[in-house]
């Protein structure tokens, strides 16, 4: 994720300065992963509608920006789509619970893609169990009317910045009650960001748990660029940071490093920062539920995007894995009744703008084409 000044800033901790020389400004001037940014552009470029709506899809938000979507043309108005298993999470979604949900955002906009140019998609879902497709998407020329929140794609994001102290007004809760149940009690909300922020101590802090991380971050433009999906660390100031020795893959493995201890304490703010939260619950916990899950995160992150609030996934007390089993439990009592699965959390208000995340372009994720 590509950090704010002020959050890199913090990671210095006062000891070194980078200069504004020339030098440095020709430096922060190339340090955009441009190659990688590349499919937001190109996203609805395409004469094949099935090309076309995939374009689009391949910017859904999913679980450390795996991008684990693999699409295969079929005749001419189908197309089959696969979740690749070496993208796993093993570690944190040992169940690969939280990557079908990205895989349910991924179809919902491609169904929204298609449905821009007034072609419906039928969705068969797992036609063959959970080794086979995910989905069969057949397209039904001129069987849809246009979605009006596929309007603000280009413009979602998941925001990892602490935002402002501003509430989220009632009427505004409201609207969005019909995308997810809407947490603004105080008293909720306050357990919430407790909740939240030890659960992320909990991953943070498990050796296994980090090191997935870890070894998905992609530090610098040149690691992005060569592999633009994981955990993008990069901008001007985090690639002075690491030439300077200050910011490397070590110290995030490190709790007692400074390093490791400056992120803690960005998190803690940036957790710390949240005015009320977004739940999505299910009934059962099958993997058409998780799909569901998936298809109402991307309308809940459209419809806030359109709205003017910041949405962020804070998903890790929902993980299942041992370490996480304390937190997962008092995340369901706090949210839901009992038997009913907590599939999304996340914190909701007003935050800046942040950057487009980078992804793989359409041809690399074509079995076919």
């Amino acid at each position: 994720m590509a950090l704010s000044r002020r959050r890199t800033l913090a990671l210095i901790g006062g000891g070194v300065v980078l200069s504004a020389t020339a030098a440095t400004a020709g430096f922060a001037f190339t340090r955009t992963p441009t190659r990688a940014l590349v499919p937001w552009s190109a996203a609805g470029g395409y004469d094949d509608p099935r090309l076309n709506a995939l374009s689009w899809a391949i910017l859904a938000p999913n679980p450390h920006n795996r991008q684990p979507w693999i699409a295969e043309l079929v005749a001419e108005n189908t197309v089959r789509v696969f979740r690749d298993g070496a993208l796993d999470l093993p570690h944190t979604d040992p169940h690969d619970r939280q990557l079908t949900i990205g895989m349910g955002c991924f179809l919902e906009l491609l169904r929204m893609a298609a449905a821009e140019r007034g072609d419906g998609v039928a969705l068969d879902l797992f036609p063959e169990g959970e080794t086979g497709p995910v989905a069969v998407a057949r397209f039904e020329p001129g069987s849809a009317r246009p979605d009006p929140l596929f309007a603000h794609a280009l413009a979602r994001r998941s925001c990892k910045e602490p935002f402002s102290d501003r509430t989220v007004p009632p009427g505004e809760a409201a609207a969005l009650a019909g995308y997810a149940d809407i947490v603004t009690d105080p008293e909720v909300v306050a357990a919430l960001r407790s909740l939240t922020w030890s659960a992320w101590m909990i991953e943070a802090t498990t050796p296994h748990t980090m090191k997935e991380s870890v070894d998905l971050m992609r530090f610098g433009r040149a690691e992005i660029e060569a592999n633009p999906d994981g955990i993008d660390l990069g901008g001007p100031m985090l690639e002075g940071l690491m030439l300077a020795g200050l910011l490397t893959r070590a110290d995030q493995l490190d709790p007692t490093s400074t390093g490791f201890r400056q992120g803690v304490a960005i998190y803690n703010a940036m957790l710390a920062a949240t005015p009320a939260y977004a739940v999505l619950t299910s009934a059962t916990n099958t993997r058409v539920d998780q799909i569901d899950a998936g298809r109402r995160w991307l309308r809940l992150n459209l419809a806030t995007t359109a709205r003017g609030l910041a949405l962020h996934p804070v998903s890790q007390c929902l993980q299942e894995y041992p370490e996480m089993a304390e937190s997962f439990d008092r995340a369901h009592a706090l949210l839901t009744t009992p038997g009913r699965t907590v599939q999304m959390l996340g914190r909701l208000g007003y935050g800046p703008e942040v950057p487009r995340t980078p992804r793989w372009p359409l041809q690399s994720r074509l079995r076919n084409a």
